[in-house]
This record gives C-alpha cells, sequence and structure tokens, in this order.
C-alpha cells in the first residue's frame, strides 16, 4: 500500500537519561536527581527527561502505521550510540528520510526494515534510535496494510513455525524503589522479579556482598507473605557490574558468591544480570563464559544474564556462540531496526541460549508493543515491562498486549 504522508512529533519516554558512568563514579542522589557534573558526552545533566520522537506513516487508505524513534536510559555507555535529542532527530528526518519513505509501497516488511536498517547518508548509519523507530513504523504500517497483528507479519515473514501464540513470560523492573515496587510485582503475581538497580558497590551490593544478600532475604520473605499458594517467581536481579567490581572480577569468588545468594533464594530460581562489566566486549564475553563454566561445574542453577556490551546482533551472535551467560538481553533500542531483535531472538533460541526481549524504562508505550508483538512471535524466554518503573502501567501495557494479540491471533488461525 503505497504511503500518502509521514508525521513527525516530538514526544516522551516512559523514564529519564541517566549518565551512567558519572554515577558508577559515585554521583550523590539529591531526591530524584543525582548531584555533579556529567561525564558522557552530550549529557547536560546526570539525569534528564527522556525524548523521543514519534514516526506515523499515513498509508492511502487512511490507516496509519507507528513507531517511536527512542534510545536506552543509560545512553552512551557500554559501546552505545550517544544521547538521543528529537529535535536534532526531527530535523534529520524531514529532510533526508520522509523523501525517501514517500516512495515506499508498505507490502512487506523484511526487506522494508533491512533497507532503512542498513541505511548510510552522509557516511554514517542512522543513530540506532531512529533505525529503531522507523521500523517500528513500517512493521505497523504493513501490519495495518494486510489488517493483522504485528506478530502475523513477523511469523509470516520469518516462516516461523507453529501457529498458536503464546504468551511470554514477564519480567518486572523495580528502579530504585526496590522495596514498595517489589511488593506490588509480588501481589500482581509477576513471573519475573524484581531487576533491583543493584549499581553501585558501597551502597546496594555491599563491599562483600552482603547488601544484596540481606535484600534476597526479605525479598523472599515478602513472596512468602504476599504471595498466593503456589506463587514461585523467578527471581532476576540487575547489578551492573558490581559483583566484578567488588571481588576484583575474580571468577573464583564471584562464582561463590553467586552460590551463596542462589541458596539464599532457594527454592526460587535465581537469574543475575550484568554479573561483570570490563569495559571492553572480549573481556566482558570471556569473564560470563567462564563464570557460567565455573557455575555448571559446581551444579549450580544460577542463570547469567548478558547486557552490557551485547548490544548488537552481531554481538548477540558472538555471545550466543561463546555460551557467555545462560540467557542474553536484547536490548531492543540498542540494536537499532527491529528486524536485528526478531534476528537476535531467533538466534538465541536456534542456539539454545535464552532470548531476553528486553530494552529500557526510557522507552514509550508505541515501542513497548510492537516488541512484545515481535517476542510473541519469536518464542521469546521472557520479555521486559516497560516503559517506566512504576511496575503497574508497564506491567499492565505488557499482560494486556500479550492477551489481545494472542486471542485475535490465535482466532484467525482456527
Amino acid at each position: 500500500m503505497k504511503v500518502k504522508d509521514i508525521l513527525f512529533t516530538k514526544s516522551y519516554t516512559g523514564f529519564y537519561f541517566d549518565d551512567q558512568k558519572a554515577i558508577k563514579l559515585g554521583a550523590k542522589n539529591d531526591g530524584f536527581n543525582y548531584l555533579g557534573k556529567p561525564v558522557t558526552p552530550g549529557f547536560t545533566k546526570i539525569r534528564q527527561a527522556g525524548e523521543a520522537v514519534s514516526i506515523q506513516i499515513i498509508l492511502e487508505d487512511g490507516s496509519v502505521g507507528y513507531g517511536d524513534c527512542a534510545a536506552v536510559q543509560y545512553s552512551g555507555a557500554g559501546g552505545r550510540n550517544p544521547l538521543f535529542l528529537a529535535d536534532d532527530a526531527i530535523k534529520f528526518l524531514e529532510k533526508e528520510i520522509k523523501p525517501l519513505l514517500l516512495k515506499e509501497d508498505m507490502v512487506e516488511f523484511k526487506s522494508l526494515a533491512e533497507k532503512y536498517d542498513h541505511l548510510v547518508i552522509n557516511g554514517k548509519r542512522l543513530h540506532t534510535a531512529i533505525r529503531y523507530g522507523i521500523t517500528q513504523a513500517i512493521l505497523s504500517a504493513v501490519a495495518a496494510s494486510h489488517k493483522v497483528t504485528m506478530a502475523e507479519i513477523v511469523r509470516k515473514e520469518y516462516k516461523i513455525k507453529g501457529k498458536e501464540y503464546k504468551p511470554v513470560p514477564v519480567f518486572t523492573q523495580s528502579g530504585d524503589d526496590r522495596y514498595v515496587n517489589a511488593e506490588k510485582m509480588i501481589i500482581k503475581e509477576a513471573e519475573i522479579l524484581p531487576h533491583a538497580l543493584i549499581n553501585h558497590v558501597e551502597t546496594k551490593l555491599g563491599k562483600n556482598g552482603e547488601i544484596l544478600k540481606d535484600y534476597l532475604v526479605w525479598l523472599k520473605s515478602r513472596i512468602k507473605s504476599l504471595g498466593k499458594p503456589g506463587y514461585n517467581p523467578i527471581i532476576h536481579i540487575d547489578v551492573y557490574g558490581t559483583i566484578g567490581l567488588a571481588f576484583n572480577n575474580d571468577v573464583k569468588k564471584m562464582t561463590e558468591y553467586l552460590i551463596d545468594l542462589e541458596k539464599t533464594v532457594a527454592p526460587l530460581s535465581l537469574r543475575v544480570e550484568g554479573p561483570v562489566d570490563a569495559d571492553c566486549r572480549e573481556e566482558t564475553m570471556a569473564l560470563l563464559r567462564d563464570i557460567r563454566k565455573a557455575l555448571e561445574a559446581k551444579q549450580s542453577k544460577v542463570e547469567i544474564v548478558a547486557d552490557e556490551w551485547c548490544n548488537t546482533l552481531e554481538d548477540i551472535k558472538y555471545f550466543a556462540d561463546n555460551k557467555a551467560g545462560h540467557i542474553l538481553q536484547i536490548k531492543t533500542p540498542d540494536l537499532g531496526g527491529v528486524n536485528n531483535t526478531i534476528e537476535a531472538i531467533l538466534y538465541c533460541n536456534k542456539t539454545g541460549i535464552g532470548s531476553y526481549c528486553g530494552g529500557t524504562c526510557n522507552e514509550t508505550d508505541i515501542s513497548a508493543k510492537t516488541t512484545t508483538q515481535i517476542a510473541i512471535a519469536c518464542s521469546a524466554s521472557e520479555i521486559l515491562a516497560k516503559p517506566g518503573m512504576g511496575v503497574d502501567e508497564a506491567l499492565m501495557l505488557a499482560r494486556n498486549e500479550i492477551a489481545r494479540v494472542c486471542a485475535i491471533a490465535n482466532w484467525r488461525c482456527k
């Protein structure tokens, strides 16, 4: 179907841009803000409001395809693209991208998505956030032109076997409010929780990991007291490399600590995201690979989740091939085009690595719904409830989208 017009509007994300490097260097909280000067290029403050650009592709029959250009909370860190600012992006999109999209026919997603994901303008590939938004809008427009869900388009074009569309387990994230938000998750019986934002050794992990261990004791107790009988969520903690900092990246010591945490939460299952961050891809991969080997040698069931430095489709394949972790977070905005998210989930599934269709709290309702449909189509191991850090809103959005899409897609399969 032909494109009639394209609109770009400045949008707002569900959270903020944070200068991760400044926070790791010890920036102090000032209420919800951080004190100090930013150190990552592009930031004017350590914490600043998140921005996005909404793309609306208007088709000749009046239907509309939607996509949002958005970037992760910790933009510019861990090998990612620089800070994404909406006003600059809109000028670029109007000048360089709109004339190209107006010539397209929204009949097939995959070929168009790959075209714009690899597009080079003025000698550079597009910012990951722009590639993310454009390909979302294309997927939405193609689905609208065929009058089906985005999940159905993905299944058809990527030749994914299986007729039934099944719910994907949802992982909720707490942010700094790791106590009240965790209780919300327990009451609403989130399948995977709580994230906990353990991003500083002295204040959140403990020099010997004691603060995190105490938190897990509390969390297990609250699950028992607030949860219904038979409620056994997976405990998934994101530690932002702090275990590596506390134990000097010593694999033996980190393994022993992780097994201690496993015993603390038993009989619940434990996932630990980003135990180490070595400030480069190769060393981070090697450490995660070695931690996995050491855990398995001791018959531990702790699952390591890779995050930092596992940003692109190439990175996902590299970490998967080396078994650098049990699960890989596919941080959807970092991969650029959502076609890469699809390929990444399918590659993880093929190689026997867990596929976590993640992203960031700093996304929008549109990008969250799009990637939720992709996760359903590709049978991801888990999906992140996003955007924001309020728990209720993101969990509602993810669960409702999953229920609606599975219902209508399965109805059509009858």
